[in-house]
């Protein structure tokens, strides 16, 4: 699915109103991931404490949502924007990809909620189809 240039005017404009929260917005996802979709927990087997208000959990969610903002500043080309991104995930963490897309799902769920107003069908269409690219690209070193 490739962004055209209003989907990408669209993800901008909200990454843009949401960046300020984007830490709690990753601890909330991460948290919800790991809640919802247990078998993630696997990756964080080394952290003693899994719940919201966990530093472990905060942190990563402030790293996600790192991650997060470069993707949108490299949003005319995610794949070469994340490719430490991915090559970390792919050969140090050893991730699996299809994660990506449950962050991804669990990050949309949250800004759903966080932000109903600004969630229009048309924000949720840009947002899918910009996390779908960035799951895209930080599996592109597993190939």
């Amino acid at each position: 699915m490739s962004l055209t240039e209003k989907d990408k005017a669209a993800v901008r404009a909200i990454w843009a109103k949401i960046s300020k929260g984007a830490d709690a917005i990753g601890a909330d996802a991460l948290c919800r991931m790991l809640v919802v979709y247990p078998q993630t927990k696997t990756y964080f087997s080394h952290w003693t404490d899994l719940g919201p208000n966990s530093a472990s959990v905060k942190n990563h969610g402030k790293n996600v949502m790192g991650g997060i903002a470069l993707a949108v500043s490299k949003i005319d080309d995610l794949t070469a924007g994340l490719l430490e991104l991915s090559e970390q995930h792919a050969f140090q963490l050893r991730v699996d990809p299809a994660n990506f897309k449950i962050l991804s799902h669990c990050i949309l769920v949250v800004l759903a909620s966080l932000y109903p107003k600004d969630f229009t069908p048309e924000a949720h269409v840009a947002l899918d189809k910009f996390f779908c690219g960035v799951a895209l690209a930080l599996s592109e070193r597993y190939r």
